[in-house]
């Protein structure tokens, strides 16, 4: 029988966030490979009611919002991380990933319920193996001028309205044109290699769409890790991009940003102003600084 996990004897700082995999060298498109199957989708819990709870939520969630989409997203199932030996010392890592949905991270990580999914277990993909899970991203964007950009979330978005964040979305499989497993079996080489350059597509798709500026003017993505928020065990992917643009031009194609909307504010930023505005961002964005600093550790140490 499974064990739940109990979380019930305190509050879940939503700052707090735990490193999944951390990758300080950055790696590049070709160090990052994707392995796409079922075996990462979520497994239904146990108990039919609180499984029940999920369309319920959705329903609630869609009388609130009639603009709720219920988009197919890649699920987070773990990684497998090789170090490089002989003569290819680069590393290399494979993310698992699954199939979701938006109503399902509604119902189950978004949920109020939520730490009732989780299984007590120190091995990541069981103790969330009955959470949808899915994998966002998040850039840590440099401008010629040294400094990061980072947003202001508007009011009027769904999780953590008014706190700063790094630029980012989810890579999405329509893209790729996944719409479920039924041809999982009949996936090409070609496709396959396709989910694998949406994880840095999308990347720069979402800086592009949120920011305004042109992809021309962005370097080509650096994997640097996986962090997850501790609250509503939320996995995010972070990359480290370069911006040929300085601080002032950025905030101008800001004002002409696709989706300007989702935020009120863009701020290039110090590293020690970042660190200032951490107390106010979510554990996954905490998490993605973490990773981005050990990025700086790393290149400072190599140098």
């Amino acid at each position: 029988m499974e064990q739940e996990a109990s979380h019930a004897d305190r509050a879940v700082d939503p700052g707090s966030f735990k490193l999944l995999l951390s990758c300080p060298s950055g790696l590049s498109p070709s160090q990052v490979s994707v392995l796409f199957s079922d075996a990462y989708d979520r497994i239904p819990h146990p108990d039919v009611n609180l499984e029940n709870t999920i369309a319920e939520t959705w329903e609630q969630r869609n009388q609130k919002s009639k603009s709720l989409y219920n988009g197919k997203k890649f699920r987070y199932g773990g990684y497998m991380l090789q170090r490089g030996s002989g003569s290819d010392h680069e590393p290399h890592v494979c993310l698992h990933l699954g199939l979701t949905d938006y109503r399902t991270f509604v119902g189950t990580n978004l949920s109020h319920l939520w730490e009732r999914f989780l299984v007590s277990s120190e091995d990541d993909s069981i103790l969330c193996q009955h959470t949808a899970s899915p994998l966002g991203n998040g850039a840590i964007v440099e401008v010629i001028d040294k400094k990061i950009l980072v947003l202001q979330r508007s009011n009027n978005v769904g999780e953590f309205p008014g706190h700063f964040v790094f630029p980012g979305g989810h890579p999405e499989p329509h893209e790729v044109g996944i719409a479920s497993h039924q041809h999982n079996k009949e996936l090409t080489e070609s496709t396959i290699g396709k989910v694998s350059h949406e994880m840095f597509d999308s990347m720069v798709r979402e800086v592009v769409e949120e920011i305004g500026v042109p992809a021309s003017s962005l370097s080509i993505p650096a994997f640097i890790g996986v962090s997850r928020r501790e609250l509503n065990v939320r996995p995010a992917a972070f990359f480290y991009i370069k911006c040929s643009l300085n601080s002032k031009e950025v905030q101008q194609f800001y004002s002409g940003a696709q989706d300007g909307y989702e935020s009120t504010q863009l701020y290039a930023v110090t590293m020690v102003d970042l660190e200032n505005m951490a107390s106010k961002m979510p554990g996954c964005h905490r998490g993605g600084l973490a990773l981005y600093k050990l990025m700086v550790d790393h290149n400072l140490k190599n140098t």
